[in-house]
């Protein structure tokens, strides 16, 4: 692994994170919102990791994958309410309230998209 800067997952990051923010505003509907939005995460943290890292894809994309399963087994036991941000509307949205097995399927998706993206 080392340190590179790559425009290409750059272009790709900002991208994701402005259909992430559309989806945010203006979508509340029963599965782009909730399923899409989650598959999108995945590829987002990964993207962001692939900005700065020459790295195995294979590797990282596990890696986000197991930090997202972690992320959502935390929200069964509610980790927001630990860390005091119960009532913070927008940490609430990032991290998520509620443990769901849809919510790791999508991470699941996005998984296998990232290991299709290469260099």
């Amino acid at each position: 692994m080392k340190l590179t800067f790559n425009s290409k997952f750059l272009f790709i990051f900002l991208a994701i994170f402005l259909i992430e923010m559309l989806i945010a505003k203006y979508l509340n509907d029963a599965f782009i919102r909730p399923f899409g939005g989650d598959v999108l995460v995945v590829m987002l943290i990964y993207s962001f990791f692939r900005i700065f890292l020459v790295t195995d894809n294979k590797r990282l994309a596990l890696g986000v994958l197991i930090f997202s399963f972690v992320i959502e087994f935390l929200q069964a036991v509610h980790y927001v309410n630990w860390l005091g941000l119960q009532d913070n509307t927008f940490w609430t949205v990032v991290l998520g309230t509620y443990f769901s097995v849809y919510d790791l399927l999508a991470y699941f998706v996005g998984y296998l998209i990232c290991l299709c993206f290469k260099d």
